[in-house]
Protein backbone atom coordinates (compact mmCIF):
# COMPACT_ATOMS: atom_id res chain seq x y z
CA UNK A 1 0.00 0.00 0.00
CA UNK A 2 2.70 2.03 0.79
CA UNK A 3 4.88 1.82 -2.16
CA UNK A 4 1.25 2.55 -4.44
CA UNK A 5 0.97 5.76 -2.47
CA UNK A 6 4.26 6.57 -2.92
CA UNK A 7 4.31 5.79 -7.02
CA UNK A 8 0.62 7.82 -7.33
CA UNK A 9 2.62 11.20 -5.38
CA UNK A 10 5.52 10.71 -8.11
CA UNK A 11 3.40 11.18 -11.11
CA UNK A 12 1.27 14.14 -9.26
CA UNK A 13 4.26 15.67 -9.11
CA UNK A 14 5.30 14.83 -12.36
CA UNK A 15 2.13 16.53 -14.06
CA UNK A 16 2.79 19.48 -11.90
CA UNK A 17 6.35 19.41 -13.51
CA UNK A 18 5.74 18.91 -16.86
CA UNK A 19 2.59 21.26 -17.16
CA UNK A 20 5.15 23.69 -15.35
CA UNK A 21 7.84 23.20 -18.13
CA UNK A 22 6.57 22.14 -21.16
CA UNK A 23 4.63 24.05 -23.46
CA UNK A 24 1.74 21.04 -24.64
CA UNK A 25 1.16 19.83 -27.29
CA UNK A 26 4.88 19.56 -28.29
CA UNK A 27 7.37 16.66 -29.13
CA UNK A 28 8.82 15.15 -25.53
CA UNK A 29 12.26 13.49 -25.02
CA UNK A 30 12.01 9.52 -22.97
CA UNK A 31 14.88 8.00 -22.47
CA UNK A 32 15.53 4.69 -21.13
CA UNK A 33 18.33 2.31 -20.52
CA UNK A 34 17.29 -2.02 -20.79
CA UNK A 35 19.01 -5.15 -20.94
CA UNK A 36 20.00 -5.76 -23.98
CA UNK A 37 16.67 -8.27 -25.35
CA UNK A 38 15.11 -7.60 -28.56
CA UNK A 39 11.53 -7.82 -26.75
CA UNK A 40 12.16 -5.89 -24.28
CA UNK A 41 12.69 -3.36 -27.03
CA UNK A 42 9.75 -4.44 -29.11
CA UNK A 43 7.61 -4.31 -26.45
CA UNK A 44 8.54 -0.61 -25.88
CA UNK A 45 8.15 0.26 -30.00
CA UNK A 46 4.37 -1.55 -29.27
CA UNK A 47 3.64 1.38 -26.78
CA UNK A 48 4.61 3.65 -29.19
CA UNK A 49 3.32 2.13 -32.40
CA UNK A 50 0.56 4.87 -34.07
CA UNK A 51 2.06 8.08 -32.61
CA UNK A 52 4.23 10.22 -34.08
CA UNK A 53 8.04 9.44 -33.10
CA UNK A 54 11.46 8.95 -33.93
CA UNK A 55 14.04 6.55 -31.73
CA UNK A 56 17.52 6.24 -31.38
CA UNK A 57 18.95 3.53 -29.66
CA UNK A 58 22.56 2.36 -28.71
CA UNK A 59 24.51 -0.26 -27.03
CA UNK A 60 26.59 0.08 -24.32
CA UNK A 61 30.43 -0.88 -24.70
CA UNK A 62 30.06 -4.57 -23.81
CA UNK A 63 26.49 -4.83 -25.29
CA UNK A 64 24.64 -5.43 -22.16
CA UNK A 65 22.20 -2.72 -21.73
CA UNK A 66 20.86 -0.43 -24.30
CA UNK A 67 19.78 3.04 -24.54
CA UNK A 68 16.81 4.37 -25.93
CA UNK A 69 15.81 7.65 -26.97
CA UNK A 70 12.32 8.33 -27.67
CA UNK A 71 10.85 11.77 -29.30
CA UNK A 72 7.53 11.48 -29.33
CA UNK A 73 4.12 13.93 -29.88
CA UNK A 74 2.01 14.31 -27.03
CA UNK A 75 -1.02 16.64 -26.17
CA UNK A 76 -0.61 16.95 -22.61
CA UNK A 77 1.01 15.78 -19.09
CA UNK A 78 -1.30 13.10 -18.92
CA UNK A 79 -0.31 12.10 -21.97
CA UNK A 80 3.27 11.73 -21.28
CA UNK A 81 2.26 9.94 -18.30
CA UNK A 82 0.02 7.64 -19.35
CA UNK A 83 3.16 6.30 -21.52
CA UNK A 84 5.30 6.49 -18.94
CA UNK A 85 3.48 3.91 -17.02
CA UNK A 86 3.12 1.65 -20.05
CA UNK A 87 6.36 1.37 -20.05
CA UNK A 88 6.75 1.10 -16.80
CA UNK A 89 5.43 -2.51 -16.67
CA UNK A 90 7.94 -3.75 -18.64
CA UNK A 91 10.70 -5.79 -16.30
CA UNK A 92 13.83 -4.50 -16.31
CA UNK A 93 13.33 -1.06 -18.09
CA UNK A 94 14.98 1.58 -16.28
CA UNK A 95 13.03 5.48 -17.49
CA UNK A 96 15.51 8.41 -17.19
CA UNK A 97 14.02 12.43 -17.22
CA UNK A 98 15.51 15.18 -15.69
CA UNK A 99 11.91 15.97 -14.35
CA UNK A 100 11.84 12.74 -12.63
CA UNK A 101 15.48 13.57 -10.87
CA UNK A 102 14.33 16.38 -9.50
CA UNK A 103 11.29 14.95 -7.88
CA UNK A 104 12.13 11.43 -6.58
Amino acid sequence: MEQTNRVEEFYKKLRINLEEQHNFPENYLYKFILINDSERLAEIYRIFDGLEYSITTNESSNAKYISCSISCFVLDADHVIRLYKEVAKIDGVIMLSILMKTIV
